[in-house]
């Protein structure tokens, strides 16, 4: 069993708090994604897994041994770091079998296993290689290689992609969860980046300011955000969010922005006339409306993606981004009208940032 429990993790530094009582459970042979902004506390977090930070109050467990005062070396856990971390005068294959060296693994065991793990990362016609012979992402591979021969309880992967190209990094992180799915290994994988965590993660934890804003399945995330720093975090582009006040006439209820434009809403959920809230929107969600329906724009930059074309635009003075996979041929200062189909907008209360 190699589940990880967090249960009520504080991290200070003197004065500073970093981390403010985290409570989390990865199941065994989950793979599950911190994502934050910098300074959020996710890489402390893993760093604390680890072991590479002490715990200043709370229990980490990996399974159902408490781990909080166990020594690196003794926590059965592997770790993929940023920079790769290769010794520049050993080969790939001295690379890979260091840490069973250190461990007098017979040459046999070692051979196979850095063998085995050459083979899954296709790196077999590189063991005879120094690491400046290699390009980033064959490194990147060595650092997973030398991971994977240990035959660790957990995977921790602190920022694994973010010296490569954006390229690769498409390619790696397809490698990685490929990799996971193939060995079912217990893995936290550390990023800011949500496209990332949006691809590869069973669960994302989303952290902000040393604390845990949601769990969630990457689509769970996506679709209902627990509150406005999700909803802006998660997508590329970010959801489109509008400041207005809710209403209701003859029925139907509005959030009225300050130019007084009225954007039509299902119903106030938990909210009430007269309160302050933000109006969501994801950018792929808004249609083009016909006649006088929806809400008029005017086209400020057309960035056509080839695969989509964003348009930007304002309302009530608030930019604006929408995304139509149509070929439309729209130009700068010309006027559209918008519209969303009622069960895709959201709606968050204005002061706390909640959901409604």
């Amino acid at each position: 069993m190699s589940s990880v429990t967090i249960r009520g993790v504080k991290k200070r530094y003197g004065a500073l708090s970093v981390l403010h009582g985290i409570d989390l459970e990865i199941r065994d042979q989950e793979f599950v994604v911190l994502v934050g902004p910098s300074g959020c506390g996710k890489s402390t977090l893993l760093r604390m897994i680890a072991g590479l930070e002490t715990v200043s109050s709370g229990d980490i467990l990996i399974g159902e041994r408490i781990i909080n005062d166990v020594p690196p070396k003794s926590r059965d856990i592997a770790m993929v770091f940023q920079n790769y971390a290769l010794y520049p005068h050993m080969s790939v294959y001295e690379n890979m079998s260091f840490s069973l060296r250190l461990r007098h693994l017979a040459k046999d065991v070692i051979d196979r296993k850095v063998r085995d793990a050459a083979e899954i990362l296709n790196l077999g016609k590189f063991l005879e290689r120094s690491p400046r012979q290699l390009s980033g992402g064959q490194r990147q591979r060595v650092a997973m290689g030398r991971a994977l021969v240990r035959d660790a309880e957990v995977f921790l992967f602190d920022e694994p992609l973010s010296n490569l190209d954006a390229k690769l990094r498409v390619v790696m992180r397809t490698e990685i969860k490929a990799l996971h799915q193939r060995l079912q290994t217990t893995s936290v994988y550390v990023t800011h980046d949500q496209i990332e965590a949006m691809t590869m993660a069973d669960r994302i934890v989303v952290m902000n300011a040393g604390r845990i804003e949601q769990i969630g399945t990457p689509l769970q995330l996506y679709d209902t955000p627990a509150n406005l720093f999700v909803a802006d975090f998660i997508g590329s582009p970010s959801m489109n969010v509008i400041r207005g006040v809710l209403g209701t006439a003859a029925g139907q209820a509005f959030v009225e922005l300050p130019d007084g434009t009225r954007l039509p809403v299902p119903d106030m959920a938990s909210g009430s006339i007269g309160q302050k809230v933000v109006f969501g929107a994801r950018p792929e969600h808004w249609t083009l409306a016909t006649g006088d329906a929806g809400v008029a724009v005017k086209v400020e930059v057309v960035e056509p993606t080839g695969a989509n074309i964003q348009v930007f635009s304002r309302l009530a003075g608030t930019p604006v981004c929408a995304i139509f996979t149509e070929r439309h041929d729209f130009k700068p200062g010309q006027t559209i009208r918008l519209d969303v189909p009622a069960d895709k907008i959201h709606l968050f209360d204005a002061e706390s940032g909640v959901r409604l």
